[in-house]
C-alpha cells in the first residue's frame, strides 16, 4: 500500500456549555487552586484572541477543488448532515490539503472518511483510550496526528490536513447529526458555507420530513443580496425542499473576480403544523419520541429578580450593552409580573428591598437607576445571590406573589467572584441550600473571563440554564434574544407518562416549566406487545388551570410511511433517543457528587456513544484504511478554558434554546406510570335532555316518564338560551349556523358553537366545531377536538374524548355534554355542528329557566285520546300542558351518545310550531344578545 508522508487530523470539540474531567491515572481532576484559578483566567482571555483564525473550507495552494456539497436530512426535527468534497494537486509539487467543517456546537460527529489515491480511510466510533492506543501503534511506525482547534461562537471546526505528491486525487466525507430544537417558534437549521475558493459543483440540499405536516418554511436572507434568487425553495404538506446550486460565475464576487462570494450561514428555519395541545407522539424503528409544544395558553405570571455584575471588569461596552439590553426587558414585562433588581461588585445594593408589580411607574424608576450604574469595584457573587433568594422567599411567605407564577433568578456576570466567598463550590452549595423548588436560576456569563463551568453547574442545580454570552459580538441582542425564551412560561410541573409494560429506557419525562415558543421531548423504547397503540398521559399546571392531556401513536404507521419517503432519515427516533439520552447523561455527570457516581455514568456515555457512533467527551474517531496499517485519529481536545474536558453534543451556542429542567427526581431517573386507555369521559345518566340535529329538543320528563319534542326553527346567528340559573349562576347558550343551502325551500339551522357560563368564578367555556376555549376574564386558553383532555379550574371541569365529546361539570353538581359531528368537507349541503346532552337530575336553584332548564320543575302532563294518524306510522293524541291543550304526534328523534353515526331512536310526543304551548311564551323570547347572557325574566 502507498504510504502518506504526512496524515494530520484535527477535530475541534470546543464545548462552551457543559464541560467535564478527563480521568489521569484513575483520579480525577479536581477544583484548581486559587494560583492555578488565576492562571486560568489569564490563559481563557490569552485563548479568545489567540483562536481567531481566517477560515476556509479548502486549504491548499495550486489545488483545483471539483465538487462541494452539503446534503441535510431533517425528519421529525432530528437532522442528519454529510459534507462531501472532492480535491486534486494539481500543483508540481507535494503539498498539505485541508478539509475544513465548521459545524453546530450542539452536534455529534458520527462518521469520517476519506480516499486518497485509492487508498480508503474509514471512521468508527470507539472508547477514547481503546482508540488512542491503536492510534498509537501507527504513530510508532512514523504516523503523526495533531489537534486544531478554532473558536467560534456558536460553531466548532472539524479539520483534517492530508500531505499528498502532486496530481493526488482527495475525496472527504463527513457526517454528523443533532436535533433541530425550537425556539422563537420555529426550528433553525444551518450550515457553515465558506469554500475560500470558486468551485464548479456546489450545492446545498436539505430535505424535511415532517409527518404531521410543516406549517411554514424560510430561508432568511444571510449569504447576501445576490443569491437571493438562487435558493429555490419547494414546500408541499409534509416535506420540504431547499437546494442552493450558483454556478461558477454565480459564486463570483464580481464579474471578473477569482474570489468567491460565498461567506457565510445557510439559515433554513421552518415550523410544525400542531393540531392538539397534547402533543405529537411518533414511533419508528422500535423507539418513540414524544414532542409537546402547547399553545393557546396564557402565560403564567413572573416574578423576576435581575442580578446584574456591575464590578470594573464591566466597564464600557460590557456594561453599556447590558444597559441597553435591561431598557427593552424591563418593557416587556406587564402589570402582572413583579420585579427587581440587585447590582453587585464588592458590595451588594438592592433597587427595590421587595419585588415590585411592573408598572409603567416602577418600569420607568427601574430604567433611572440601571442607566445610572457605574462599574466598580470586585465581584461578591455569593451575597447577591443570597439576597436574591431571600427577596423571593420573602414575598412567598408573606403571599404577595400568586402561588402558580414563575419565580426566578437571573444573574449577569463577567468574571469569577473575588470578594466574599470565593470558592465556588462552597457559593454552589449556599445557593443550592436556600433556593426552593419553585425557584429557578438561569446564569448569563459574559465573555471568556467567567468560569462558566461554574454558571453552568450553579443553574442547572437550580432548574435553570445557563448560557455564554459573546462580548465581541451584539452582547445586548443576545442578552434580549435569552430574556424572550424564558419571558413566556406557559406551564410548570409537566410530567409525561407512558404504560410502563410497554415502554423502557424513557429519558426525562418530568419538567419544571415549559416556555412558550419552545418544545420538550421524551424519547424511549417499545418494548413487544399485543397492543399497536402507544398512549402518553401529560400533566401540567397553567395559569389557574390543571391539565391532563392524552394521545396516542400507532406503532407501525410511521415507518410505513417513511419506507416511502425517498429523502427521509429512516433511523430518526433511534439517533434521537440516543442522542437526548448521551446529553441528559453528560449534563448529569457535571454535577455528579463524587467520583465513583461520575465513573458511573462516563460508562454509560461510552456504551451509547460507541453502540450509536457518538464522538464525544469521552471517545474518539479513529480512521484507518481498510487493513487498518493507516490510521489517523480524531479526538476531543483539553479545554483550557478552566481546565476541564471539551466535548460536543450538550453545548449551549449563542442561541441555545432554553432547555426543560427537571425537578423533584434528577433527569436520569425514570419515572413513568401506567397510561391506561381512558373510560368514556363524562358518562351521563339514563336520563337526559336532548339537543340534536337542526336543532330538535327532546325533553325527558322522569315523573311522567315521557319523552316530549319540538323543533326550533330560527335564524343562523341567533343565540339560545338553554338554561339561565341566576341562582347557580350557571347559564348555557347556544349560537345557531345554517346549512350550506336551503332544501326544499328552507335552510336548516344547526347549534355550531355552545357556551357555558359560571358566573361567581367567572369563567365561560366555548365549544365550537373547531375547538374548546376557556375564558376566566383574565386569561384564555384553547384546546382542540384532536386530543382527550382533562381541564380543571377552580369549580369546573373539561372532559374532551379526542373527536367525540365534550363533557363540562360544575361544582360536580351540574353537567352539559356537547357532542360533536362531523359532516364530509365537501357535502353540498350538510355542515359540522354540535349536540348536546343535559342531565334531567342537575342541581338547578328554583330560579333556573330557558329551553332546557325550565323542565327543572317538570309540569303536569297528561296525553290522551291516542289514536291513527295521517301517517300511519305516527299516532295523534291530545296534550295537556301549563293550561294548554296541545295537538301532538307519536314520533322519534335521535340520540348520537353510542353510535354516532346511526344513533339509537327515542320515541317521544312531537310539539308542532316551535314548542308552542308547552315552552313559556315563544321561542324568539329565549333569543340573547351574548353568549355569555342570562335570560332576561319572561
Amino acid at each position: 500500500m502507498r504510504r502518506l508522508p504526512l496524515l494530520l487530523l484535527g477535530l475541534l470539540l470546543l464545548h462552551q456549555s457543559h464541560c467535564f474531567e478527563f480521568v489521569i491515572d484513575g483520579e480525577w481532576e479536581g477544583e484548581p487552586s486559587g494560583l492555578q484559578d488565576h492562571q486560568e483566567r489569564n490563559r481563557r482571555a490569552i485563548l479568545t484572541s489567540e483562536e481567531q483564525e481566517d477560515f476556509e473550507a479548502i486549504r491548499g495552494e495550486d489545488i483545483t477543488v471539483k465538487s462541494y456539497k452539503v446534503e441535510s436530512r431533517i425528519t421529525s426535527r432530528f437532522a442528519h448532515t454529510t459534507v462531501r468534497s472532492s480535491v486534486v494537486n494539481s500543483g508540481s509539487k507535494a503539498q498539505s490539503i485541508g478539509f475544513n467543517v465548521q459545524i453546530p456546537k450542539r452536534a455529534f460527529i458520527t462518521n469520517f472518511t476519506m480516499n486518497v489515491n485509492g487508498i480508503t480511510f474509514v471512521g468508527s466510533v470507539k472508547e477514547k483510550t481503546v482508540a488512542r492506543n491503536l492510534y498509537a501503534q501507527a504513530r510508532a511506525r512514523g504516523k503523526a496526528a495533531g489537534i486544531v482547534r478554532a473558536n467560534s461562537q456558536d460553531m466548532e471546526t472539524f479539520k483534517t490536513e492530508v500531505h499528498v505528491p502532486p496530481g493526488s486525487n482527495i475525496e472527504f466525507e463527513l457526517h454528523y447529526q443533532e436535533m433541530m430544537h425550537r425556539k422563537l417558534s420555529s426550528y433553525e437549521h444551518t450550515l457553515h458555507l465558506q469554500p475560500g475558493r470558486l468551485v464548479p459543483q456546489f450545492q446545498v440540499d436539505v430535505y424535511i420530513y415532517e409527518p404531521k405536516g410543516i406549517s411554514m418554511v424560510e430561508t432568511p436572507n444571510t449569504l447576501g443580496d445576490q443569491f437571493n434568487e438562487l435558493i429555490k425553495k419547494t414546500f408541499t404538506k409534509d416535506k420540504a425542499h431547499i437546494v442552493f446550486k450558483p454556478t461558477v460565475q454565480q459564486q463570483k464576487k464580481c464579474d471578473n473576480c477569482t474570489t468567491s462570494a460565498i461567506d457565510g450561514i445557510f439559515t433554513v428555519k421552518y415550523d410544525v403544523e400542531r393540531d392538539s395541545n397534547a402533543g405529537e407522539l411518533q414511533v419508528s424503528d422500535g423507539h418513540f419520541v414524544h414532542f409537546f409544544a402547547p399553545s393557546n395558553l396564557t402565560p403564567l405570571p413572573k416574578n423576576i429578580v435581575f442580578v446584574i455584575d456591575v464590578s470594573g471588569s464591566m466597564w464600557g461596552v460590557k456594561m453599556k450593552q447590558t444597559v441597553e439590553a435591561m431598557q427593552a426587558i424591563l418593557d416587556d414585562l406587564t402589570i402582572d409580573d413583579h420585579f427587581s433588581i440587585i447590582d453587585f461588585n464588592h458590595n451588594v445594593r438592592c433597587w427595590s428591598e421587595e419585588l415590585v408589580p411592573g408598572s409603567s411607574i416602577q418600569i420607568g424608576e427601574a430604567k433611572k437607576y440601571i442607566q445610572n450604574i457605574k462599574p466598580n469595584g470586585g465581584t461578591n457573587i455569593n451575597e447577591a445571590l443570597m439576597r436574591a433568594v431571600q427577596m423571593l422567599l420573602k414575598a412567598s411567605n408573606q403571599g404577595m406573589i400568586d402561588p402558580r407564577s414563575v419565580s426566578m433568578i437571573i444573574l449577569v456576570s463577567d468574571g469569577d467572584p473575588t470578594v466574599g466567598e470565593i470558592k465556588l463550590s462552597t457559593i454552589q452549595k449556599n445557593v443550592k441550600r436556600v433556593m426552593r423548588e419553585e425557584f429557578s436560576l438561569f446564569s448569563l456569563g459574559i465573555g471568556f473571563d467567567v468560569d462558566y463551568d461554574f454558571l453552568e453547574r450553579i443553574a442547572m442545580e437550580n432548574r435553570g440554564v445557563a448560557q455564554r454570552i459573546y462580548a465581541n459580538h451584539d452582547a445586548a441582542e443576545q442578552l434580549r434574544t435569552f430574556y424572550s425564551q424564558v419571558s413566556s412560561p406557559l406551564l410548570r410541573r409537566i410530567n409525561i407518562q407512558f404504560p410502563d409494560d410497554m415502554v423502557s429506557d424513557v429519558t426525562q419525562n418530568r419538567f419544571d416549566k415549559f416556555f412558550g415558543g419552545s418544545e420538550l421531548v421524551v424519547a424511549g423504547k417499545v418494548l413487544p406487545s399485543d397492543s399497536n397503540i402507544l398512549s402518553s398521559i401529560t400533566t401540567a399546571s397553567a395559569a389557574r388551570l390543571d391539565l391532563s392531556l392524552e394521545t396516542e401513536a400507532d406503532t407501525m404507521d410511521l415507518d410505513t410511511e417513511l419506507a416511502k419517503q425517498q429523502h427521509s432519515f429512516t433511523g430518526f427516533a433511534r439517533q434521537m433517543w440516543a442522542y437526548i439520552t448521551v446529553n441528559q447523561l453528560l449534563a448529569e455527570r457535571s454535577v455528579a457528587p463524587t467520583a465513583a457516581k461520575k465513573r458511573k455514568i462516563t460508562q454509560r456515555i461510552l456504551s451509547l456513544a460507541v453502540e450509536h457512533q457518538f464522538v464525544t467527551p469521552f471517545t474518539a474517531l479513529l480512521v484507518e484504511s481498510d487493513d487498518a496499517s493507516e490510521r489517523l485519529l480524531a479526538d476531543s481536545p483539553k479545554d483550557p478554558r478552566r481546565g476541564c474536558c471539551s466535548g460536543t453534543g450538550a453545548s449551549a451556542s449563542l442561541m441555545k434554546p432554553v432547555v426543560p429542567v427537571v425537578y423533584q427526581a434528577p433527569p436520569w431517573v425514570q419515572i413513568t406510570t401506567p397510561a391506561t386507555p381512558r373510560q368514556a369521559t363524562g358518562a351521563l345518566p339514563e336520563h337526559i335532555t336532548i339537543v340534536e340535529n337542526d336543532p330538535h329538543f327532546i325533553v325527558h320528563l322522569p315523573r311522567n316518564q315521557m319523552d316530549v319534542c319540538f323543533n326550533i326553527d330560527s335564524q343562523p346567528g341567533h343565540i339560545l338560551n338553554l338554561v339561565s340559573d341566576r341562582g347557580t349562576g350557571v347559564v348555557v347558550n347556544g349560537e345557531l349556523v345554517a346549512s350550506k343551502r336551503a332544501q326544499r325551500n328552507k335552510l336548516n339551522t344547526y347549534f355550531g358553537t355552545i357556551s357555558v357560563y359560571y358566573q361567581p368564578d367567572g369563567i365561560g367555556v366555548t365549544v365550537t366545531t373547531n375547538s374548546i376555549g376557556l375564558m376566566d376574564g383574565h386569561n384564555n386558553h384553547s384546546f382542540t377536538w384532536t386530543a382527550t383532555a382533562d381541564i380543571t379550574q377552580d369549580g369546573v371541569k373539561i372532559s374532551i374524548v379526542k373527536n367525540s365529546h365534550v363533557m363540562i361539570t360544575i361544582n360536580d353538581n351540574i353537567q352539559v355534554m356537547v357532542l360533536l359531528h362531523r359532516v364530509w368537507k365537501k357535502h353540498p349541503v350538510n355542515v359540522d355542528f354540535l349536540g348536546i346532552y343535559v342531565p334531567s337530575d342537575n342541581s338547578y336553584s328554583s330560579l333556573a329557566h330557558g329551553l332546557i332548564g325550565q323542565f327543572s320543575t317538570e309540569p303536569d302532563v297528561n296525553v290522551y285520546d291516542i289514536h291513527e294518524g295521517a301517517d300511519p306510522l305516527k299516532k295523534e293524541a291530545t296534550m295537556e300542558v301549563k293550561g294548554n291543550r296541545l295537538v301532538v304526534t307519536r314520533g322519534w328523534q335521535k340520540d348520537y351518545r353510542r353510535d354516532k353515526k346511526r344513533g339509537s331512536d327515542v320515541y317521544c310526543w312531537f310539539i308542532h310550531n316551535s314548542g308552542k304551548g308547552f315552552i313559556d311564551g315563544h321561542y324568539t323570547d329565549y333569543i340573547v344578545p351574548h353568549l355569555n347572557s342570562f335570560l332576561p325574566e319572561l
